[in-house]
């Protein structure tokens, strides 16, 4: 039996924590609640008590057992903490780590995953302080259930209602599924390095050269692979995308310096997964200035890039090696060839000559061409859902 240890804060949602409880000990976990002084306001300790079959905690300082220091017991108890509803007081003293109640000194004493689910009005949770906050416990690794829009106590119908009960119980269930993926998965624990965007290689101050993927197909990958425990290195060139938090971001420009980031962390890596679309040929010169406009037409001298994947391919040890071809022709002759040429594990690949998969879209279509000579054909769809498929069809193989 899982345990769940519940902390309400002063909000008017604080009655919709009542239900919480009750839908959360139905499902079969065992529940524990916190209450603030302000949240007493709202809801009795009582009501808890009877719904959960256990003590309810409402002050740092009332030991309930002698054994134990309570504040810090109870995190350690837990497997995980759900803060419903978070009011924008809470969440703003967690950000700043101020522990000044039972709620606040538990949570800054324990290492528990912990649920966030705001309540507030709406220009409260639009608030920049309260979205600054709200980031940086985003960032610490705490997991936010984004409030639902209605009407709120204020009289406004916009968002800031605490999600409903029902809803926040199968984020907690889909949430130790997950963990219990993890614990089976074959990545668990791995270090694994993906590539990800495009390279851009510089003729001037102003010009360059570069190509049109948004790096949304390496980040999907990096991504699934932080869901299955594994350690994750992600080098990225430039992209519009947000870091993944708990990866280890390696940000880049230029072909060359992709090939030394990877270069330098290969031999520490049980996997690499090569989902970057790296420049083949770079400027043979950078100019130190603007190049002016001249009559007549213009010729650029380029040179060959370092080819990542053919280094990688003979020069790893015991590293499971991933890469990617993308074509617009010929595209599993030329993914069988880049297989044999670059040694490489696995090659998927896609058509970029569709504009409706591939390059800047957020649906991809690939084949995975393995060194066995098996071929897994995955057909169209999100490339978050690909990132998994990928992983799924590699649990079993890579080792």
């Amino acid at each position: 039996m899982k345990k769940i240890l519940l902390a309400v804060t002063g909000g008017i949602a604080a009655y919709k924590a009542i239900d919480l409880t009750s839908k959360l000990t139905q499902t079969g976990y065992e529940v524990r609640v916190m209450l603030t002084e302000n949240a007493q306001q709202f809801v009795t300790p009582l009501a808890f008590q009877a719904i959960s079959r256990n003590v309810v905690y409402t002050n740092t300082f009332l030991e309930e057992n002698p054994h134990e220091i309570q504040h810090v017991a109870l995190g350690d108890w837990a497997d995980a903490i759900i803060i419903a509803p978070a009011t924008a007081n809470t969440i703003a003293k967690l950000s700043v780590g101020i522990a000044d109640d039972m709620v606040t000194s538990t949570l800054l004493a324990t290492e528990t995953p912990t649920f966030v689910a705001p309540a507030m009005n709406v220009h409260m949770y639009n608030n920049k302080r309260t979205q600054h906050n709200m980031k940086i416990l985003k960032d610490d690794g705490y997991h936010f259930i984004e409030p639902g829009s209605g009407y709120l106590a204020c009289g406004y119908v916009a968002k800031g209602r605490m999600e409903e009960p029902l809803a926040i119980v199968s984020i907690i269930d889909d949430y130790f599924k997950a963990q219990q993926r993890i614990s089976t998965s074959s990545f668990n624990g791995k270090n694994v390095l993906v590539t990800a965007g495009p390279t851009v290689e510089v003729i001037d101050p102003v010009r360059f050269v570069s190509n049109r993927s948004s790096g949304k197909m390496g980040f999907a990958i990096a991504q699934a692979l932080m869901n299955r425990g594994a350690n994750v290195t992600l080098v990225t060139g430039p992209t519009q995308l947000e870091d993944i938090p708990g990866a280890k971001m390696i940000h880049v420009q230029s072909a060359q310096e992709m090939f030394e980031a990877v270069k330098d962390r290969f031999e520490h890596q049980d996997m690499v997964v090569k989902a970057a679309a790296v420049s083949d040929y770079t400027p043979s010169e950078v100019l130190e200035h603007k190049l002016k406009k001249q009559d007549g037409d213009l010729s650029v001298t380029f040179k060959r890039t370092v080819d990542i994947l053919k280094y990688l391919g003979e020069h790893k040890t015991s590293q499971f090696l991933v890469g990617f071809a993308a074509e617009t022709k010929d595209v599993d002759a030329y993914a069988e060839q880049k297989l044999q040429k670059k040694n490489a594990d696995v090659i998927i690949s896609n058509n970029v000559g569709d504009q409706t998969i591939g390059f800047n879209s957020d649906d991809n279509e690939l084949t995975m061409h393995f060194k066995d000579g098996q071929h897994i054909y995955i057909k169209k769809g999100r490339k978050s859902d690909l990132a998994t498929r990928i992983l799924d069809e590699l649990e079993t193989r890579w080792q």
